[in-house]
């Protein structure tokens, strides 16, 4: 790895996850450029982000930035633990290896919003082809092959996957060879997921691209470099202020720097460098660079509720034990499915304040939002570095959302006493049979996130919004933004694969106008 002695770079990127990999990669191959690449965390050679059942070790550890939501009124003043992967791969080094590439709606929606149709579902199904080196079913319309990125399906998935789709079938819901490609251009449906999991073990997005080129001269990774705030000269950004080793340090950046710290430090790094809401900068002290009253707004998560059955006897656990996963509508008349399910392969405790027991063996599934209309914020509390960022998620703020997790919790709970589970199953034991009060209380009380945070400088051409088509900054040069931060809305499905495209976009972009 090159030494960092020098402080001048040609491009600057700051996060490691599954945008910022994808960046630094692209812009390293070319060869001429000299490339940063920060990391606030560690290494990635831990036990338990290699072994992919592990990954629930690194909720809570050095691996994981640890935010907490602020009370949410719509759960009864719940707190809701919103982790977030820290150190080499960012959440793709701690997370369930998903791959969900988002529904073609989801792709439209882009493009429309930001009023160009390379964010459509047209151009982006080329992304997929060139990225992927999908393992399963040939697809040559919506599949690649020989891309940097490994998808395959559980080779032999445990009995409580294939009985979800069993149970789903019977119910009049389409099966599909994957959750990807031709079910995610409709109604939606159940498959076996596709993982990131490759002879048994995680490969991140950082190992899948960085690793690589890893020992090339022009590429530089710092990890334990904390980005603390941009450098500007007027309204150019032209370089970062990071805290290593306990020491404040300039990097410089000759053509850009972008933005690949994810939904809660991109919009922090932002406002406390003074690009956002001119009246939330102020109140901290902080002078404004550039008015972006969307900085921080729209926040968005896919929420969760846990319906839980206890096994007959203990059952094996596959991969990381997410092997199956569901799709559907609470309503026909929805263009596309608003309801995400992900089968866990063992019981997820409720949070306590669902007064629900456990089984010792057993399995649940995630009855969850995928499309909430409840929007929340992010809000500074103070100007410092080390002052935490204030996240209001306001979840379950709107009626549509309780509407729509009342009916994917009576759909889990109709899947979960279907037949096809009786040989394994020998109860339901959460949230069990009740009337609307009570499952209103089992919603609000178990409430937990799927931890997709997103959309907190969303791109588009409103007067919320923070970048443009290209994820260029409003208002300000040399500056662009490549992370889950800049979704309009999110995605059906995990987040990890939409981020990936997000990268490859960016990385495109950018090597297009510095003729790389």
């Amino acid at each position: 790895m090159p030494d960092h002695g020098s402080g001048d770079f040609d491009f600057i990127v700051c996060g490691t996850g599954s945008s910022g990999s994808v960046v630094a990669a692209r812009l390293a191959e070319c060869g001429g450029a000299r490339i940063l690449l920060l990391e606030a965390g560690g290494d990635d050679s831990a036990d338990s982000v290699r072994e992919p059942a592990q990954w629930p070790l690194n909720l809570g550890s050095s691996r994981d930035w640890g935010f907490l939501g602020q009370p949410a009124p719509g759960l009864e003043g719940r707190q809701l633990p919103l982790s977030m992967g820290k150190g080499l791969g960012g959440g793709s080094s701690i997370n369930v290896m998903v791959w969900a590439r988002g529904h073609k709606e989801d792709w439209n929606h882009f493009a429309a919003e930001s009023g160009d149709e390379a964010w459509g579902y047209e151009s982006v199904l080329g992304y997929y082809r060139r990225i992927e080196d999908w393992r399963g079913s040939p697809d040559p319309v919506r599949r690649g092959a020989g891309g940097p990125v490994y998808v395959a399906q559980p080779e032999a998935p445990q009995p409580i996957a294939n009985a979800l789709l069993r149970s789903a079938e019977a119910l009049g819901i389409p099966v599909f060879d994957s959750s990807n490609g031709a079910m995610m251009e409709g109604a939606g449906g159940a498959a076996i997921a596709d993982l990131r999991i490759r002879d048994g073990k995680r490969e991140s997005v950082f190992q899948s691209y960085v690793a690589p080129l890893a020992a090339k001269r022009n590429l530089t990774i710092i990890t334990g470099a904390l980005v603390t705030r941009l450098l500007f000269d007027g309204k150019r950004v032209i370089g970062v202020e990071v805290l290593l080793d306990g020491k404040r340090r300039q990097f410089k950046a000759h053509f850009e720097t972008i933005l690949s710290l994810g939904a809660v430090n991109t919009p922090k790094v932002l406002m406390q460098s003074g690009i956002g809401p001119q009246d939330e900068l102020s109140a901290h002290g902080i002078s404004v660079v550039q008015h972006l009253p969307g900085v921080g707004q729209n926040h968005q998560d896919h929420l969760a509720f846990g319906c839980t059955w206890a096994y007959r006897k203990p059952e094996g656990v596959g991969g990381g034990g997410c092997e199956a996963k569901l799709y559907w509508k609470s309503d026909s008349r929805l263009l596309q499915p608003d309801i995400l399910q992900c089968q866990l392969e063992f019981p997820v405790p409720a949070p306590a304040e669902a007064g629900l027991e456990t089984p010792e063996h057993g399995w649940t599934m995630f009855a969850g939002l995928a499309q909430p209309k409840s929007r929340g914020r992010l809000r500074l509390s103070g100007a410092g570095v080390n002052d935490p960022i204030l996240i209001e998620p306001n979840s379950l703020s709107e009626p549509e959302d309780m509407s729509a997790a009342m009916v994917a919790v009576e759909l889990c709970r109709e899947i979960g006493n279907g037949t096809a589970f009786a040989p394994l199953v020998k109860a339901e034991t959460a949230p069990g049979a009740r009337d609307r009060k009570g499952l209103v209380d089992f919603i609000r009380r178990s409430a937990v996130t799927y931890w997709h945070q997103s959309c907190t400088a969303k791109m588009g051409r409103d007067s919320m919004s923070v970048v443009d088509h290209e994820l260029k900054v409003y208002g300000i040069k040399g500056l662009r933004i490549a992370d889950a931060s800049i979704m309009p809305r999110i995605p059906i499905g995990n987040i990890m694969a939409p981020c990936v495209v997000i990268g490859e976009r960016a990385a495109g972009m950018i090597r297009a106008q510095h003729q790389l």
